[in-house]
């Protein structure tokens, strides 16, 4: 392996170790992919619910926790923070996080994707 390809596997797990996610964030991009999502949540702070919570803010909120929302069990009993590197797990597999939950959604397998919506769940939107 020459140096700069070794470089570049360092940096990338360095990355993910530290919790970071390898990809450039592009809130716009996620927006695009989010809207898979829209049947299911609103992303408005203030809307109400739809299937799914309301996911205004819920970058950094704990889960099971937005108000006007009933969560099955299994997600009232997960104490979830929802972080980028949670978030990132649950938008692979949300039923590997939760198992029980009454989500209704595969996942997302590519990670650029991933980190897009992450980035777009970080923007208050309008």
């Amino acid at each position: 392996m020459n140096k700069f390809k070794g470089f570049a596997v360092f940096a990338v797990a360095a990355s993910m170790l530290a919790g970071g996610n390898a990809f450039a964030q592009d809130a716009a991009a996620g927006k695009k992919v989010f809207m898979r999502c829209v049947a299911c949540h609103a992303v408005k702070a203030g809307a109400p619910a739809k299937m799914g919570p309301n996911l205004a803010g819920v970058v950094g909120r704990k889960s099971g926790s937005a108000a006007g929302f009933k969560y099955s069990a299994a997600m009232q009993k997960a104490n979830l923070k929802w972080d980028e590197a949670t978030l990132d797990k649950w938008l692979t597999k949300p039923a590997a996080v939760v198992p029980g939950t009454s989500m209704a959604f595969a996942g997302l397998p590519n990670a650029a994707d991933r980190a897009n919506v992450i980035a777009y769940l970080k923007k208050p939107v309008d």
